[in-house]
């Protein structure tokens, strides 16, 4: 068994833009995780600098002014087992994967460097302040959401990433035709953001309540947990007008 070291993020800070959506807990790092992240971190972490745009050409490995790919971006993909095998059956389009909890993204960039996957990077980085900047309006094809954070508690909601105001960010940034896939294991989560993506201009819900399954979405650890333990899985799939 590889040794871990027990690590420790940056604790939460408050800012003036408001309440963070997550957490920064304890975890567990394995050596291969440690060393994914020393080794292979300038080949897939991107820099991320407030008030900057993203230089995605740079990043993806493509000259100035060549064709664009649709980009897809992922929030808080959690130890990347489905992100990898979603962006290594699309290797026609791009992605990025946010996410704050270090251990994941050592996971994620050895996943992708023992698949050879070579259409994904990685922000270790809120994903709000992301979007806030780092992201042009109407440049994504998709954004992928999901099992968050429920914040199941009624004092916590207001962390949750779906809810006003953080919701109209994330629309602004779709593009026309992208679309907006969220997956939750609680019925009230996904059933006030059906309420609250449905109430929200421009985009419209291509079923008539919660989605199929998209059969093209891998089954995570956690999800076949979840489904064990009796929790079902609500989805929901908006597309900007």
């Amino acid at each position: 068994m590889a040794n871990e070291e027990t690590i420790k993020d940056e604790p939460v800070r408050e800012s003036d833009r408001g309440i963070r959506t997550y957490v920064l807990r304890a975890g567990r790092m394995t050596d291969g995780q440690k060393k994914a992240i020393q080794v292979l971190g300038p080949k897939y972490c991107l820099p991320f600098e407030a008030g900057k745009r993203l230089d995605l050409d740079a990043a993806f490995g493509r000259a100035k002014g060549s064709p664009k790919r649709p980009l897809i971006v992922e929030i808080g993909f959690g130890m990347g087992t489905a992100t990898w095998q979603i962006a290594a059956a699309r290797p026609d389009i791009d992605y990025l994967g946010i996410e704050v909890h270090t251990p994941g993204v050592g996971k994620l960039m050895a996943h992708l460097e023992a698949h050879g996957v070579g259409n994904l990077r990685i922000l270790h980085h809120d994903a709000i302040e992301v979007f806030e900047s780092g992201l042009a309006p109407d440049s994504l094809a998709g954004i992928h959401i999901f099992y968050p954070d429920p914040w199941p508690k009624k004092r916590h909601q207001k962390r949750r990433l779906l809810r006003p105001g953080l919701v109209e960010l994330l629309v602004s940034r779709l593009a026309p035709g992208g679309y907006l896939y969220f997956v939750t294991d609680i019925e009230s989560y996904a059933e006030s953001s059906l309420e609250l993506l449905s109430h929200t201009g421009g985009i419209f819900n291509r079923y008539e309540a919660f989605a199929a399954r998209q059969d093209w979405r891998p089954e995570t650890k956690f999800e076949a947990r979840a489904l064990r333990d009796g929790r079902g899985a609500w989805e929901l799939l908006f597309e900007k007008r």
